[in-house]
């Protein structure tokens, strides 16, 4: 049971709310399992964002007929695509790796944080999730959770729940993967102490803070 643990606040663990709950998240789950772990902080050591090498490289593999990873060093054409390739692979058997991926998301202007999207954009490479023989995908097996802080309210039934763009998307992006076993562990009004609009709802705030945390834990020893 290999646990890919990945945070992307811009945060220390002392102002990120998603990075404590993730934090809760391990512990729960290293006292239950043991091990082993990989952390990747996207914050402290960014995913470089994609270049053309990448997209060439990418466009060759779609023609080859979606090649399995192993067989792309042979279809790599020059130093460039070399270096996009060395930047790919390891966070690609990262994820294979993993029977559990744990995200700490927050929301960042009404979405995920870039330096997500930069891991995902450059993890997500033609084929390297399918199975060459059956089709089927290799992450059919693999749990994600994602825990989602907000700082306002954008929950089903709040007035901006139309502007949430950080839930659908993952829930799109892990749907279009073959996940299958997705779990998004939501954290609202986390910024109530700051924002003057959100007086009044403290205790909406913590309540829902609760909420995460005991659903982190259960995630975190099923």
């Amino acid at each position: 049971m290999t646990l890919l643990h990945i945070d992307s606040s811009a945060d220390t663990p002392a102002d990120s709310v998603s990075r404590r709950l993730t934090g809760r998240f391990l512990t729960a789950w290293t006292a239950r399992r043991g091990g082993p772990v990989r952390h990747r902080d996207l914050a402290a050591d960014p995913v470089p964002p994609l270049t053309a090498a990448y997209t060439a490289l990418g466009r060759r593999v779609e023609r080859e007929g979606m090649v399995p990873p192993d067989k792309v060093p042979a279809l790599l054409d020059g130093p460039a695509e070399e270096r996009e390739w060395a930047l790919t692979r390891p966070l690609i058997d990262e994820l294979l790796a993993a029977r559990t991926l744990l995200l700490g998301v927050p929301m960042y202007n009404l979405a995920v944080p870039a330096s997500l999207k930069a891991w995902i954009d450059r993890v997500t490479f033609p084929g390297a999730f399918t199975d060459p023989d059956s089709g089927e995908s290799l992450l059919r097996g693999t749990r994600v959770v994602a825990v989602l802080a907000r700082g306002g309210g954008y929950g089903p039934g709040s007035p901006r729940e139309h502007d949430d763009f950080q839930a659908p998307y993952l829930r799109t992006y892990f749907a279009g993967l073959g996940v299958t076993d997705l779990h998004l562990v939501t954290a609202e009004l986390t910024r109530v102490d700051l924002m003057p609009h959100l007086t009044g709802l403290a205790d909406l705030a913590a309540r829902s803070l609760a909420g995460a945390e005991q659903r982190i834990t259960e995630l975190a020893t099923a």
